[in-house]
């Protein structure tokens, strides 16, 4: 378990969908259900848990017609937020491809939602300049910042007095507006996490503008980069002596499963600073809408496929338990 005496820990969970089954798993049950006990504890005794959210949370709201032909529309019920709170998030990324999924009213509510159970959000805003506004959390004795950003869809980008996203086209480069905003994010926090939802889905490694953004993230001030939107878990590298988890793929969703790529299976963060190791991986075995420590032959799956993964980007992990592993430093 994390330790508060080695120094903070911070959980980092890929993508979070509370929509369709899993809409109907939290309505007919305890929402900390969807997350089995153990997960769960492990999530809250760390200091800060920060998730994708990859949904609205609202009762109002039409599909939305900005995207022709969009085949999925993602909504939560009000009882989300106490399904994220029973695993401790305290931040989310609203950066991505649903959360417009039922309108700007929908997404006005899931703002209200979210403060009303005390969940900070990033990535989304009633215009640019607050949807581009990274959140600041505490995380023990320190203070996170949090940089959150899609590259998809444009349609969903907020503008001067329009709600949206946060978009910025990362796979043309880096947008001018996010290395000030670091800057600005730096000067308020101790450490600063940039939090990317990029790439297309059921990729299984990241693409080359992936590890140019990432460079440049770094370089512009980052302390650790971890994205999502692949569904499926990608490899780990250094950059300059940070860390970049490229895909942290899925944490809680009800999605068809691929039995090559295994999006059924992800691995959670855990960042110990001032502790050794300073990146712990959890392998997650995602079941129909619940989710829970993969163990026996997902665990096994999971230690190959990362081994291999890191081991394309130069770097290497430890496993140090059936699902845990350490990244080894550079």
């Amino acid at each position: 378990m994390p330790s508060s005496a080695d120094g903070p820990t911070i959980a980092l969970l890929g993508d979070v969908m509370l929509g369709r089954k899993v809409a109907e798993r939290l309505a007919g049950g305890p929402p900390d259900k969807v997350w089995s006990s153990e997960l769960a504890d492990l999530c809250r005794s760390c200091d800060a848990v920060v998730c994708n959210l990859e949904c609205c949370v609202s009762e109002r709201g039409s599909r939305t017609g900005r995207i022709h032909r969009k085949p999925f529309f993602f909504r939560a019920p009000p009882a989300a937020t106490e399904a994220l709170a029973a695993v401790g998030v305290s931040a989310v990324s609203l950066a991505n491809n649903h959360a417009l999924d039922f309108e700007e009213e929908a997404l006005a509510d899931t703002f209200d939602h979210l403060a009303a159970a005390s969940i900070s959000w990033a990535g989304a805003g009633l215009d640019v300049e607050r949807a581009r506004r990274g959140a600041v959390i505490p995380a023990g004795e320190l203070r996170l910042g949090i940089l959150a950003a899609t590259d998809h869809p444009g349609e969903f980008a907020a503008s001067q007095g329009s709600p949206g996203v946060a978009f910025a086209d990362l796979p043309a480069g880096l947008p001018g507006w996010i290395p000030p905003e670091l800057v600005r994010l730096r000067e308020e926090a101790d450490l600063v996490v940039a939090f990317p939802h990029w790439g297309p889905n059921m990729t299984s490694e990241p693409a080359r503008w992936q590890r140019a953004r990432a460079s440049e993230l770094i370089a512009a001030g980052a302390d650790l980069v971890a994205g999502h939107s692949a569904h499926v878990f990608h490899g780990i590298e250094w950059i300059a002596e940070c860390p970049v988890l490229y895909d942290l793929g899925g944490a809680l969703d009800d999605y068809a499963v691929d039995s090559r790529l295994r999006n059924d299976l992800g691995i959670a963060a855990l960042w110990h600073l001032h502790s050794e190791p300073q990146i712990e991986l959890l392998g997650l075995e995602l079941r129909f809408c619940d989710t829970r420590l993969a163990r026996g032959d997902a665990a096994e799956w999971i230690a190959a496929r990362l081994e291999r993964a890191c081991a394309a980007l130069g770097t290497r992990v430890e496993r140090v338990g059936e699902q845990r592993f350490a990244l080894v430093p550079p």
